[in-house]
């Protein structure tokens, strides 16, 4: 049997089926890293075979260092640091053409900065393995034509606004495809950082502001943060508020675009329109004035102008919301304690907050400061709901006009005596919302007990996305 063969000028004839040398160089360097990230054993043929291959191609041996970061070998090589901007992102070839030994040094590359990043080893970690790790982070965010600092910013809430993304360009003008991107490699960084963090000593990163400053605040570190709090002292205290006002303030911006998203009432025409330009309603007036045409100066005369309503009617409603802070419900406590302070904001909105475990804390004065909430917050602790329905149900004045949220994963020590009070609350006229979960990602855990007799008394657990929560209040408010 005759072999195809095809013919290359420059050199011999070569099989068709022969094995590209290009791709047996990226299979090499790909089998190191997967050998490097899943066994922390040196796999010495792998490593011989990757250095052969990196000096081959013209890169400098630092690459395939484990302890070298992406900055050193970058200040010893600055004509690296353009091939990793858009690194991950490469355009396609004009001419459909593969590059192949362009391919062999992209990969190469692209090992360096991925090893560096999710290869973190164990144990204790000091403040310089930490900073060195987000410098590497950067490189790897620029090597997804993003800034540094932005994919680790994105704050996924589940409707795709939590990320702090922009396709900043900064690969030579490559703009990602960052919904494809963001979703697995946003939330894995922020969880590799935040795992980090926990490895070390949090007080001296702190104690640090320009190491403090480049922290990427995540839910993870807050729950740390507000855990220390009470033995955080001068500069460590004053970086770990600026962190808690810093996540407080993005995650509020969210959550209050999906708050005024909501109608805010119906239409109340016992109030007469206000007569300004922004509420001329041009197409009514038109209408009732077309009697006063003039055919031979063809020109509308008008004798009256038309404005459209904007006053709604509001009620005056009281939100009671009731939260568990004990460890497990550390995400609800931060998403609702914001939530409170967004709906306290509203006009005739009278927001009350209480916090427990095994003691409330009426948190009510601070309600409109989620900052200052968490402050005021201790975590962890056992559950026992029945202190707090001590605070909650004397607030209830006006049952028809007020709706109590009680947000808790109701593991509780007195649950007969919790769930009678709950059932009462409901059979007032007051609007009982049991949730059980107020995460972005949606995951909790319910009391099963209590669970089937919320749905018994027809009013199941809320348990998901804080959509839900946000939905669910604004439908009884408006």
């Amino acid at each position: 049997m005759t072999q195809d063969r095809h013919h290359d000028p420059s050199g011999p004839a070569v099989a068709d089926d022969a094995p590209d040398p290009c791709d047996n160089r990226r299979q090499v360097l790909y089998w190191r890293l997967l050998a490097r990230l899943f066994d922390p054993e040196e796999q010495a043929t792998l490593e011989s075979a990757s250095l052969a291959v990196v000096e081959d191609i013209g890169l400098p041996s630092a690459l395939l260092d484990p302890g070298a970061s992406v900055d050193s070998v970058v200040q010893r090589h600055p004509g690296l640091a353009d091939e990793f901007d858009g690194l991950l992102t490469p355009e396609p070839d004009e001419d459909g053409a593969r590059d192949r030994d362009a391919e062999v040094r992209r990969a190469a590359l692209a090992s360096k900065v991925l090893l560096n990043v999710f290869d973190t080893g164990s144990g204790t970690v000091s403040a310089g393995q930490l900073a060195r790790w987000q410098s590497d982070a950067g490189w790897l965010e620029r090597a997804f034509g993003c800034r540094p600092g932005d994919l680790r910013g994105s704050r996924g809430t589940g409707s795709g606004t939590g990320g702090g993304v922009s396709p900043t360009g900064t690969g030579g003008g490559r703009t990602p495809d960052l919904g494809r991107l963001v979703p697995p490699i946003g939330p894995e960084l922020g969880a590799i950082e935040a795992g980090l963090v926990k490895r070390m000593h949090l007080r001296e990163v702190l104690a640090d502001s320009k190491l403090a400053s480049r922290l990427t605040p995540s839910m993870s570190l807050i729950e740390q943060l507000l855990r220390d709090k009470d033995n955080l002292s001068g500069v460590a205290l004053a970086n770990a508020k600026s962190l808690i006002r810093r996540y407080v303030d993005e995650v509020a911006q969210v959550l209050r675009t999906q708050v005024e998203k909501a109608t805010v009432g119906e239409l109340d025409r016992s109030v007469p329109p206000k007569r300004v330009f922004r509420n001329l309603d041009l197409d009514r007036t038109i209408w009732k004035n077309l009697t006063n045409w003039s055919p031979e100066e063809e020109r509308l005369y008008v004798d009256r102008l038309y404005y459209r309503h904007s006053s709604r009617r509001t009620t005056p409603q009281r939100l009671i919301v009731v939260v568990d802070q004990s460890g497990s419900m550390v995400d609800s406590m931060v998403n609702c304690t914001i939530l409170a302070s967004i709906f306290a904001g509203l006009p005739k909105v009278d927001v009350h907050l209480v916090a427990y475990d095994t003691q409330a804390l009426d948190l009510t004065p601070w309600a409109s400061d989620p900052f200052e909430t968490l402050l005021r917050t201790k975590l962890g602790g056992g559950t026992d709901g029945t202190v707090a329905m001590a605070l909650a149900q004397p607030k209830i004045a006006e049952p028809r006009n007020t709706v109590v949220v009680w947000i808790s994963d109701f593991y509780e020590w007195r649950t007969e005596e919790l769930f009678e009070s709950m059932a009462a609350i409901h059979r007032s006229g007051a609007r009982f919302i049991p949730v059980g979960s107020v995460t972005s990602s949606g995951r909790g855990s319910v009391n099963p007990w209590f669970r089937e007799r919320f749905k018994d008394l027809g009013t199941p657990v809320i348990s998901g996305h804080i959509k839900k929560l946000v939905h669910e209040l604004k439908t009884f408010l408006t």
